[in-house]
């Protein structure tokens, strides 16, 4: 899995969520106290340190095979949290096939 797969999964997801945080629009999602606010800092916040890990994709190369294999569950996992939040707007027409396949099978997986 390379870190272009992160790029491409965090941008378009961080797309999906960015207009329900804009103050633009005049309302509190996102930055109220109630639920609605609550449940979006979380999905944001899930995001964000989903995506974090897409740095450890360039490290596997240079990292011992005992760190290689722990760098591949992290990425496996974090890659199926956010293809769960991105399989949310499957219609999308920017949503990639990619989105859909599992941390193994992205391997020659074209969009």
């Amino acid at each position: 899995m390379d870190v272009q797969n992160f790029e491409r999964i965090n941008a378009f997801v961080e797309d999906r969520l960015r207009p329900l945080f804009d103050a633009e629009t005049g309302s509190e999602h996102g930055f109220g106290m109630d639920d609605t606010s609550r449940a979006l800092r979380a999905l944001l916040n899930t995001v964000k340190a989903a995506a974090a890990v897409r740095g450890l994709a360039e490290q596997r190369e240079a990292a011992e095979p005992a760190l290689r294999e722990a760098i591949d569950h992290a990425l496996a996992h974090n890659w199926d949290v956010l293809r769960g939040v991105a399989r949310n707007w499957e219609d999308h027409p920017d949503f990639r096939r990619e989105f859909k396949l599992h941390a193994w099978e992205l391997d020659g997986a074209t969009a």
